[in-house]
């Protein structure tokens, strides 16, 4: 899924790129509380530690850290609590199976305002990387950036 300019973007788990070789993307709702969605307004959300199961034909999103309402009165929702994933039946059955076969996990890659003003999440089926993978994904962007510098200075450009 592209980054639609029509879409605000609320926070983005970038570690999930270094952690994770990212296989498909899927785009899900959330069922969230008021004082949730005032903060999500606000930016406070970390989907660092966050990952979704699927069990039971529901999709659950765990870990993911909604912060509080700055307005908020005592009925403000707790941070840590897991929440609903909207998503079609078929791509839930399609998901569950992925995960239970392949060893895949969901992850979290970013939240996001849609161009109606709706909270969505995009997830990621995503296969956990080695260490040496990592590695290897560092040296492939430090070579490509070397090659990008000699091509500068070839071209004559400063």
């Amino acid at each position: 899924m592209s980054q639609d300019p029509t879409t605000k973007l609320i926070g983005s788990n970038r570690k999930a790129f270094h952690d994770y070789a990212i296989e498909e993307k899927v785009e899900a709702g959330l069922i969230l509380k008021g004082t949730e969605v005032k903060s999500l307004r606000q930016g406070r959300v970390n989907l660092r530690e966050a990952y979704a199961t699927v069990a039971e034909g529901k999709a659950i999103l765990h870990n993911c850290h909604i912060g509080e309402y700055s307005h908020g009165n005592i009925m403000n929702h707790d941070p840590l609590r897991a929440r609903g994933l909207l998503l079609h039946k078929k791509e839930l059955q399609r998901l569950t199976g992925k995960v239970q076969q392949k060893g895949l996990t969901l992850v979290p890659l970013r939240m996001y305002f849609n161009q109606r003003g709706i909270a969505k999440v995009e997830l990621g089926l995503a296969r956990g990387k080695k260490h040496y993978d990592r590695r290897e994904a560092v040296k492939q962007r430090e070579a490509g950036l070397e090659m990008e510098r000699a091509m500068k200075r070839a071209s004559g450009k400063p």
